[in-house]
Protein backbone atom coordinates (compact mmCIF):
# COMPACT_ATOMS: atom_id res chain seq x y z
CA UNK A 1 0.00 0.00 0.00
CA UNK A 2 1.44 3.06 -0.86
CA UNK A 3 2.51 5.69 1.81
CA UNK A 4 0.36 9.33 2.08
CA UNK A 5 3.05 12.15 1.49
CA UNK A 6 3.64 15.04 3.82
CA UNK A 7 1.82 17.98 2.87
CA UNK A 8 3.39 21.28 4.29
CA UNK A 9 -0.37 23.15 3.95
CA UNK A 10 -2.30 23.46 6.74
CA UNK A 11 -5.80 22.45 7.17
CA UNK A 12 -5.68 20.18 4.31
CA UNK A 13 -5.82 16.41 3.91
CA UNK A 14 -2.38 14.35 3.01
CA UNK A 15 -2.29 13.33 -0.64
CA UNK A 16 -1.60 9.65 -1.91
CA UNK A 17 0.13 9.42 -5.32
CA UNK A 18 -2.68 9.90 -7.94
CA UNK A 19 -4.37 12.30 -6.00
CA UNK A 20 -6.48 10.62 -4.05
CA UNK A 21 -6.53 11.66 -0.23
CA UNK A 22 -7.08 10.66 2.88
CA UNK A 23 -10.35 12.03 4.62
CA UNK A 24 -11.70 10.96 8.09
CA UNK A 25 -10.48 7.29 7.63
CA UNK A 26 -11.80 7.06 4.19
CA UNK A 27 -10.24 6.69 0.68
CA UNK A 28 -11.84 9.28 -1.79
CA UNK A 29 -10.47 8.20 -5.35
CA UNK A 30 -10.40 10.52 -8.13
CA UNK A 31 -14.10 9.20 -9.34
CA UNK A 32 -15.07 11.09 -5.57
CA UNK A 33 -16.60 7.39 -4.26
CA UNK A 34 -15.11 6.47 -0.85
CA UNK A 35 -14.47 3.53 0.62
CA UNK A 36 -14.29 2.86 4.36
CA UNK A 37 -11.92 0.69 6.21
CA UNK A 38 -14.56 -1.85 6.51
CA UNK A 39 -15.21 -1.89 2.99
CA UNK A 40 -11.98 -2.42 1.66
CA UNK A 41 -10.12 -4.47 4.75
CA UNK A 42 -7.27 -2.13 4.75
CA UNK A 43 -6.79 1.40 4.02
CA UNK A 44 -6.59 1.96 0.47
CA UNK A 45 -7.38 -1.41 -0.99
CA UNK A 46 -10.84 -1.81 -2.70
CA UNK A 47 -12.36 -4.94 -1.81
CA UNK A 48 -13.08 -6.74 -5.45
CA UNK A 49 -15.99 -7.97 -6.51
CA UNK A 50 -16.07 -11.72 -7.45
CA UNK A 51 -16.11 -12.61 -10.87
CA UNK A 52 -18.55 -15.01 -11.65
CA UNK A 53 -18.36 -17.27 -13.97
CA UNK A 54 -21.91 -17.15 -15.97
CA UNK A 55 -23.30 -13.93 -15.03
CA UNK A 56 -26.19 -13.29 -16.75
CA UNK A 57 -26.67 -16.87 -18.43
CA UNK A 58 -29.60 -19.05 -18.41
CA UNK A 59 -29.10 -23.04 -17.71
CA UNK A 60 -31.80 -25.52 -18.19
CA UNK A 61 -30.93 -28.32 -16.29
CA UNK A 62 -32.92 -31.95 -16.61
CA UNK A 63 -32.91 -34.58 -13.29
CA UNK A 64 -31.83 -31.50 -10.81
CA UNK A 65 -33.69 -32.67 -7.70
CA UNK A 66 -30.92 -34.75 -6.61
CA UNK A 67 -27.12 -35.33 -7.22
CA UNK A 68 -24.57 -34.26 -9.95
CA UNK A 69 -28.35 -32.26 -11.02
CA UNK A 70 -29.21 -30.88 -7.89
CA UNK A 71 -25.09 -29.64 -7.05
CA UNK A 72 -24.88 -28.41 -11.02
CA UNK A 73 -27.87 -26.23 -10.36
CA UNK A 74 -26.75 -25.28 -7.04
CA UNK A 75 -23.41 -24.32 -8.39
CA UNK A 76 -24.13 -22.48 -11.69
CA UNK A 77 -26.35 -20.15 -9.67
CA UNK A 78 -23.49 -19.05 -7.36
CA UNK A 79 -21.76 -18.63 -10.63
CA UNK A 80 -24.58 -15.87 -11.49
CA UNK A 81 -26.83 -18.22 -13.75
CA UNK A 82 -30.81 -18.06 -13.97
CA UNK A 83 -31.67 -21.82 -13.54
CA UNK A 84 -34.10 -24.10 -14.29
CA UNK A 85 -34.26 -27.56 -13.25
CA UNK A 86 -36.37 -30.50 -14.24
CA UNK A 87 -37.52 -33.67 -12.64
CA UNK A 88 -40.64 -35.78 -11.14
CA UNK A 89 -40.53 -35.10 -8.23
CA UNK A 90 -41.91 -32.31 -6.82
CA UNK A 91 -41.06 -31.95 -3.45
CA UNK A 92 -37.16 -32.52 -3.99
CA UNK A 93 -37.58 -30.36 -6.79
CA UNK A 94 -38.88 -27.01 -4.88
CA UNK A 95 -36.47 -28.36 -1.82
CA UNK A 96 -33.74 -27.54 -4.90
CA UNK A 97 -35.13 -24.09 -5.72
CA UNK A 98 -35.64 -23.07 -2.09
CA UNK A 99 -32.06 -23.41 -1.47
CA UNK A 100 -30.90 -21.68 -4.58
CA UNK A 101 -33.55 -18.64 -3.60
CA UNK A 102 -32.11 -18.50 0.04
CA UNK A 103 -28.78 -17.66 -1.66
CA UNK A 104 -29.72 -14.91 -3.76
CA UNK A 105 -30.17 -16.74 -7.39
CA UNK A 106 -33.17 -17.39 -9.32
CA UNK A 107 -34.17 -20.41 -10.26
CA UNK A 108 -37.64 -22.19 -11.39
CA UNK A 109 -38.49 -26.55 -11.34
CA UNK A 110 -40.18 -27.56 -14.05
CA UNK A 111 -42.01 -31.26 -14.05
CA UNK A 112 -40.81 -32.91 -16.82
CA UNK A 113 -40.29 -36.57 -17.68
CA UNK A 114 -37.73 -36.41 -20.66
CA UNK A 115 -39.45 -39.58 -22.20
CA UNK A 116 -41.89 -37.27 -23.70
CA UNK A 117 -41.73 -34.93 -26.43
CA UNK A 118 -43.94 -32.35 -25.76
CA UNK A 119 -43.44 -31.86 -22.11
CA UNK A 120 -39.26 -31.53 -23.16
CA UNK A 121 -41.00 -28.63 -25.75
CA UNK A 122 -42.56 -27.14 -22.94
CA UNK A 123 -39.25 -27.12 -20.49
CA UNK A 124 -37.91 -25.44 -22.88
CA UNK A 125 -40.29 -23.04 -23.75
CA UNK A 126 -41.43 -22.25 -20.18
CA UNK A 127 -37.12 -21.68 -19.18
CA UNK A 128 -37.35 -19.04 -22.42
CA UNK A 129 -40.23 -17.25 -20.92
CA UNK A 130 -39.15 -16.76 -17.87
CA UNK A 131 -35.92 -16.00 -18.23
CA UNK A 132 -36.24 -14.44 -21.91
CA UNK A 133 -33.30 -17.12 -23.23
CA UNK A 134 -31.51 -20.09 -23.60
CA UNK A 135 -27.74 -20.16 -23.10
CA UNK A 136 -26.87 -23.85 -21.50
CA UNK A 137 -28.31 -26.70 -21.46
CA UNK A 138 -27.27 -29.63 -19.34
CA UNK A 139 -28.23 -33.49 -20.67
CA UNK A 140 -28.13 -35.18 -16.78
CA UNK A 141 -31.16 -37.21 -16.30
CA UNK A 142 -30.59 -40.78 -16.19
CA UNK A 143 -31.65 -44.34 -15.19
CA UNK A 144 -30.01 -47.39 -14.45
CA UNK A 145 -31.23 -50.80 -14.20
CA UNK A 146 -28.02 -53.65 -13.42
CA UNK A 147 -28.81 -56.70 -15.92
CA UNK A 148 -26.84 -58.72 -18.63
CA UNK A 149 -28.53 -59.46 -22.42
CA UNK A 150 -30.11 -62.40 -20.86
CA UNK A 151 -31.54 -60.82 -17.97
CA UNK A 152 -32.78 -57.54 -19.08
CA UNK A 153 -36.55 -56.83 -19.86
CA UNK A 154 -37.91 -55.35 -22.69
CA UNK A 155 -39.05 -52.67 -20.15
CA UNK A 156 -35.91 -52.24 -18.86
CA UNK A 157 -33.86 -51.45 -21.98
CA UNK A 158 -36.70 -49.10 -23.37
CA UNK A 159 -36.94 -46.99 -20.11
CA UNK A 160 -32.85 -46.45 -19.90
CA UNK A 161 -32.74 -45.99 -23.47
CA UNK A 162 -35.44 -43.69 -23.35
CA UNK A 163 -34.48 -41.64 -20.46
CA UNK A 164 -30.72 -41.77 -21.05
CA UNK A 165 -30.78 -41.33 -25.20
CA UNK A 166 -33.88 -40.72 -26.38
CA UNK A 167 -34.72 -38.06 -23.58
CA UNK A 168 -31.08 -36.06 -24.47
CA UNK A 169 -31.80 -36.09 -28.13
CA UNK A 170 -35.41 -34.55 -27.23
CA UNK A 171 -33.97 -31.90 -24.84
CA UNK A 172 -31.39 -30.93 -27.02
CA UNK A 173 -34.02 -30.87 -30.26
CA UNK A 174 -36.13 -28.04 -28.73
CA UNK A 175 -33.25 -25.77 -27.09
CA UNK A 176 -31.32 -26.31 -30.45
CA UNK A 177 -33.48 -23.63 -32.51
CA UNK A 178 -33.26 -20.25 -29.91
CA UNK A 179 -29.31 -21.25 -29.48
CA UNK A 180 -29.22 -21.42 -33.56
CA UNK A 181 -31.28 -17.92 -33.13
CA UNK A 182 -28.75 -15.89 -30.85
CA UNK A 183 -25.58 -17.65 -32.84
CA UNK A 184 -24.94 -19.00 -29.42
CA UNK A 185 -25.07 -21.82 -26.96
CA UNK A 186 -23.72 -24.61 -24.40
CA UNK A 187 -25.28 -27.97 -24.77
CA UNK A 188 -23.55 -30.73 -21.87
CA UNK A 189 -24.24 -34.20 -22.31
CA UNK A 190 -23.80 -36.54 -18.77
CA UNK A 191 -22.70 -39.91 -20.40
CA UNK A 192 -20.50 -42.28 -18.04
CA UNK A 193 -17.48 -44.06 -17.98
CA UNK A 194 -18.87 -46.78 -19.52
CA UNK A 195 -20.29 -44.95 -22.81
CA UNK A 196 -16.59 -45.33 -23.21
CA UNK A 197 -15.29 -48.96 -21.96
CA UNK A 198 -18.30 -51.61 -21.48
CA UNK A 199 -19.12 -52.40 -17.54
CA UNK A 200 -20.95 -55.58 -15.52
CA UNK A 201 -24.30 -56.42 -15.79
CA UNK A 202 -25.16 -52.94 -17.39
CA UNK A 203 -26.65 -53.58 -21.08
CA UNK A 204 -28.68 -51.34 -21.50
CA UNK A 205 -26.79 -48.89 -19.56
CA UNK A 206 -23.58 -48.90 -21.96
CA UNK A 207 -25.29 -48.67 -24.88
CA UNK A 208 -27.27 -45.89 -23.83
CA UNK A 209 -24.47 -44.16 -22.30
CA UNK A 210 -22.39 -44.73 -25.30
CA UNK A 211 -24.92 -43.36 -27.40
CA UNK A 212 -24.89 -40.34 -25.67
CA UNK A 213 -20.90 -40.31 -26.54
CA UNK A 214 -21.45 -40.19 -30.14
CA UNK A 215 -24.63 -38.07 -30.26
CA UNK A 216 -22.23 -35.68 -28.60
CA UNK A 217 -19.58 -35.65 -31.07
CA UNK A 218 -23.03 -35.73 -34.06
CA UNK A 219 -24.16 -32.71 -32.68
CA UNK A 220 -20.79 -31.02 -32.06
CA UNK A 221 -20.34 -31.08 -35.71
CA UNK A 222 -23.57 -30.36 -37.22
CA UNK A 223 -23.77 -26.88 -35.02
CA UNK A 224 -20.27 -25.76 -34.52
CA UNK A 225 -20.76 -23.12 -36.87
CA UNK A 226 -24.26 -21.41 -35.78
CA UNK A 227 -21.77 -21.05 -33.10
CA UNK A 228 -23.14 -23.86 -30.45
CA UNK A 229 -20.77 -25.93 -28.34
CA UNK A 230 -21.72 -29.46 -27.35
CA UNK A 231 -19.67 -31.94 -25.02
CA UNK A 232 -20.10 -34.40 -22.53
CA UNK A 233 -18.66 -35.59 -19.32
CA UNK A 234 -18.20 -39.33 -18.42
CA UNK A 235 -18.46 -39.81 -14.59
CA UNK A 236 -17.05 -42.53 -12.89
CA UNK A 237 -18.98 -43.80 -9.28
CA UNK A 238 -20.09 -40.76 -7.86
CA UNK A 239 -21.89 -40.20 -4.36
CA UNK A 240 -25.56 -39.91 -6.07
CA UNK A 241 -28.73 -42.11 -4.50
CA UNK A 242 -27.50 -44.25 -7.64
CA UNK A 243 -24.84 -45.61 -6.26
CA UNK A 244 -26.35 -47.28 -3.16
CA UNK A 245 -29.58 -48.20 -4.89
CA UNK A 246 -26.95 -50.48 -7.57
CA UNK A 247 -25.24 -51.98 -4.59
CA UNK A 248 -28.71 -52.58 -3.67
CA UNK A 249 -30.11 -53.99 -7.41
CA UNK A 250 -26.69 -56.07 -7.48
CA UNK A 251 -26.87 -57.60 -3.73
CA UNK A 252 -24.14 -56.42 -2.35
CA UNK A 253 -23.30 -55.02 0.96
CA UNK A 254 -22.77 -50.97 0.89
CA UNK A 255 -18.96 -51.99 2.52
CA UNK A 256 -18.46 -54.47 -0.09
CA UNK A 257 -19.78 -52.42 -3.03
CA UNK A 258 -17.48 -49.60 -1.31
CA UNK A 259 -14.61 -51.63 -1.88
CA UNK A 260 -14.73 -52.13 -4.94
CA UNK A 261 -15.42 -48.94 -6.31
CA UNK A 262 -12.36 -48.16 -4.60
CA UNK A 263 -10.13 -50.34 -7.06
CA UNK A 264 -8.55 -47.61 -9.23
CA UNK A 265 -5.85 -44.97 -8.88
CA UNK A 266 -7.58 -42.51 -6.56
CA UNK A 267 -8.70 -45.14 -4.57
CA UNK A 268 -12.34 -43.40 -3.95
CA UNK A 269 -15.85 -42.20 -5.49
CA UNK A 270 -16.03 -39.05 -6.65
CA UNK A 271 -18.40 -36.54 -5.51
CA UNK A 272 -21.33 -34.58 -6.92
CA UNK A 273 -19.84 -31.38 -6.48
CA UNK A 274 -16.72 -32.46 -8.32
CA UNK A 275 -18.96 -33.52 -11.16
CA UNK A 276 -20.60 -30.54 -11.16
CA UNK A 277 -17.04 -28.10 -11.31
CA UNK A 278 -16.27 -29.92 -14.38
CA UNK A 279 -19.75 -28.96 -15.80
CA UNK A 280 -19.21 -25.47 -14.89
CA UNK A 281 -15.85 -26.02 -17.35
CA UNK A 282 -17.67 -26.86 -20.11
CA UNK A 283 -20.29 -24.49 -19.67
CA UNK A 284 -18.15 -21.75 -19.21
CA UNK A 285 -15.92 -19.58 -21.31
CA UNK A 286 -12.95 -21.31 -19.86
CA UNK A 287 -13.60 -24.31 -22.50
CA UNK A 288 -14.56 -21.91 -25.33
CA UNK A 289 -12.22 -24.16 -28.12
CA UNK A 290 -13.54 -27.32 -26.80
CA UNK A 291 -16.35 -29.25 -28.57
CA UNK A 292 -17.27 -32.58 -29.47
CA UNK A 293 -15.01 -33.73 -26.57
CA UNK A 294 -15.40 -36.48 -23.60
CA UNK A 295 -14.14 -34.89 -20.17
CA UNK A 296 -13.68 -37.79 -18.44
CA UNK A 297 -13.87 -37.08 -14.53
CA UNK A 298 -13.57 -40.88 -12.92
CA UNK A 299 -10.49 -40.75 -10.44
CA UNK A 300 -9.09 -42.98 -13.19
CA UNK A 301 -10.82 -46.03 -13.50
CA UNK A 302 -11.19 -45.81 -17.24
CA UNK A 303 -7.25 -45.67 -17.12
CA UNK A 304 -7.13 -49.20 -15.90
Amino acid sequence: MAEASPDPRRGRSPRLPGGAKLRSGFLAAQSGELRSPAQTGRLGLRKSRRFMRLQDKVALITGGTSGIGKATAVLFAKEGAKVAITGRNEKRGHAVIEQILNGGGQAIFLRTDVRKAAECRGAVEETVSSFGRLDILFNNAGIFYPHTALDCSEEEWDLQIDVNLKGTFLMSKFALPGMIEQGSGVIINNSSGWGIVGGDAAIAYCASKGGVVLLTKAMAIDHGRQGIRVNCICPGDVDTPMLPEDARMRGQKWEDYLAGCSNRPLGRIGTSDEIAKAALFLASDDSSFMTGATLVVDGGGTAD
